[in-house]
C-alpha cells in the first residue's frame, strides 16, 4: 500500500496545451506541483503508476511522496482532470505540505452497522459521503467512520453527533451552528405513518404562513 502512495516525477520545461497531448500521447501525465510559498513546477508522471495509485480510496487524503527528479517531497492531490469517457487522467494538481502547517481535505465517510439501523423498519439515506476537515497532515484520516446503528426512524445524524479523531475538526462546523449538515437518516418506509404524518404537518405550516 505504501509503494502506492510514492510516485516518480520528472520536471518538464515543455509546457502549453500541444506538450500535454504528447505527454499523454506517451501514456504520461502533465502535473503541477505548488504551495508552501515555492514557485510551481510542472512535471510529467507514468500514467499506468498514478492510474493505480487513483484507484484506493486514501490516495485522495492521505499524504504522498513525489520523489522529482530523484528528491522527496511531500504534498497532497487538490485536483485530478479526467478525460470524460476514457479512462484516462489529463491533469493533476499536487500542493506541497509542511507537517507542522494546518491543512485541509476531504476525509471520506465509512457507514457502518446500518443493517442494525434498517431492521427498526427505516431505509438509511446518505446525505453526504465525506467530510471537509482541517488538521495537521500527521492526522490526516483515511476514513472517518460513522455509526448509525442508534438511529430511530425518522431520526437524521448531523455533523455534530459524529467524534472526530483527536487533532481533527470540521471545516462546516467552524463556521456555526447553521453548518451542522446532515450526514445520515434513519427514513420511514414510503406510505407510512410517520411520513404522512410528516407530509400533513408541512402541509399545515404551509397553510398557516
Amino acid at each position: 500500500m505504501t509503494d502506492l502512495f510514492t510516485l516518480d516525477a520528472e520536471v518538464r520545461t515543455d509546457t502549453g496545451k500541444g506538450a500535454s497531448r504528447r505527454l499523454r500521447h506517451a501514456n504520461k501525465v502533465p502535473a503541477i506541483l505548488y504551495g508552501e510559498g515555492k514557485e510551481p513546477v510542472s512535471l510529467t508522471l507514468a500514467h499506468n503508476k498514478v492510474f493505480r495509485a487513483q484507484q484506493e480510496e486514501a490516495f485522495y487524503s492521505h499524504v504522498l511522496t513525489l520523489n522529482v527528479d530523484g528528491k522527496p517531497v511531500e504534498c497532497l492531490i487538490k485536483d485530478m482532470q479526467r478525460h470524460p469517457f476514457k479512462q484516462i487522467i489529463m491533469h493533476m494538481d499536487f500542493m506541497r505540505i509542511d507537517a507542522t502547517h494546518s491543512v485541509h481535505v476531504n476525509a471520506p465517510i465509512h457507514f457502518v452497522n446500518e443493517d442494525v439501523a434498517e431492521k427498526k423498519g427505516g431505509a438509511i439515506a446518505h446525505h453526504i459521503n465525506e467530510i471537509a476537515v482541517s488538521c495537521l497532515p500527521g492526522d490526516i484520516p483515511e476514513f472517518i467512520e460513522v455509526d448509525v446503528a442508534g438511529l430511530e426512524v425518522g431520526q437524521t445524524l448531523h455533523l455534530s453527533d459524529i467524534t472526530l479523531p483527536k487533532g481533527v475538526t470540521s471545516d462546516e462546523l467552524a463556521k456555526g451552528e447553521s453548518h451542522d449538515q446532515a450526514v445520515a437518516s434513519l427514513n420511514a418506509p414510503k406510505g407510512s405513518s410517520d411520513e404522512e404524518a410528516s407530509d400533513e404537518a408541512a402541509e399545515e405550516t404551509a397553510t398557516e404562513e
